[in-house]
């Protein structure tokens, strides 16, 4: 049994004429009654009653035509999906992003992807930077955003933004009175950070950033969430330095100040290099595209 004989079954009945029914499928009769004649043939019964004028269904035919309208539908809305999918306006992403994304306007852009596609599942979840890699290697997770140049050759990715860097003082703090701070100035302060093992290239960034300026920091606390860091900067337990987005925390407690040269953390969304799935591909050309169009718009 073929599809084409079910189509063609289905015409004859929506028409209750081989004549019509030939018209509308753009073939002649006596082919298509041949047709019918060898799905009947193997079916083992009759579909049609021929004996009168207005082709009629027989009662077998009546009970088929129920269940093969509701079959034929549900593949046409089988095949349309898949066209969809196939061209990335449905399907599911599994995004993983940093906790300082929260402040960087992240819910903006999954309200606008969401209004671009809405038939697009978005699957978010805050992770640390490592540990997207590890998950979208692992096949876990579909794409991530980080900070820090990503080193894999499994791995694709593209610089989306620059976030300057800034340096988080309690609000009492003595340089809190100054309007730019040199990071030379912070060489005898306790530092607050992240574990390394959670984002590395971020972390080893701003060691970088404090030997240049003639000092290794010192780290008398580390903590895993973005946060923590705040709440223990703003506890007096030392200082933190962290992408300007966390002025949009609005937490109190705290002075934020710009650093001297304006150094910045690059952010990066990264997905695996083989991975040709048409929803993730839009999705990660919606980002790509907003945030340089936020770019020009700053």
């Amino acid at each position: 049994m073929e599809l084409r004989h079910l189509r063609y079954f289905l015409t004859v009945a929506e028409e209750k004429h081989f004549g019509r029914a030939a018209r509308r499928l753009r073939m002649t009769q006596p082919p298509l009654s041949r047709q019918i004649q060898e799905l009947e043939a193997e079916l083992g019964f009759e579909l049609f009653d021929r004996a009168r004028r207005q082709v009629e269904l027989t009662p077998a035919g009546v009970v088929f035509l129920g269940r093969i309208r509701g079959l034929l539908e549900g593949l046409d809305q089988a095949v349309h999906e898949a066209r969809r999918a196939s061209v990335g306006e449905i399907g599911r992403v599994a995004v993983g992003y940093i906790s300082s994304l929260a402040y960087s306007g992240i819910t903006d852009l999954l309200r606008a992807f969401h209004e671009r596609f809405p038939k697009i599942e978005i699957a978010l979840r805050e992770m640390s930077p490592q540990a997207q890699l590890d998950a979208i290697k692992e096949r876990s997770m579909d794409v991530g955003l980080v900070r820090g140049l990503v080193d894999d050759a499994s791995l694709a990715s593209a610089c989306v933004g620059r976030d300057p860097l800034v340096v988080v003082l309690p609000a009492g703090h003595r340089l809190a009175e100054l309007k730019r701070i040199r990071l030379g100035m912070l060489a005898q302060e306790p530092f607050v950070i992240f574990p390394r093992q959670r984002g590395p290239a971020f972390f080893d960034q701003i060691m970088s950033l404090c030997r240049d300026a003639g000092f290794t920091p010192r780290i008398v606390q580390e903590a895993p969430q973005l946060d923590d860091i705040v709440s223990l900067v703003a506890a007096g337990f030392g200082v933190a330095i962290m992408p300007g987005s966390i002025r949009r925390a609005g937490r109190k407690g705290l002075a934020i100040r710009p650093i001297v040269g304006a150094p910045r953390a690059t952010l990066y969304i990264v997905w695996r290099a083989d991975d040709t799935a048409p929803a993730l591909r839009e999705f990660i050309g919606f980002v790509r595209s907003t945030f340089v169009k936020k770019k020009a718009d700053d």
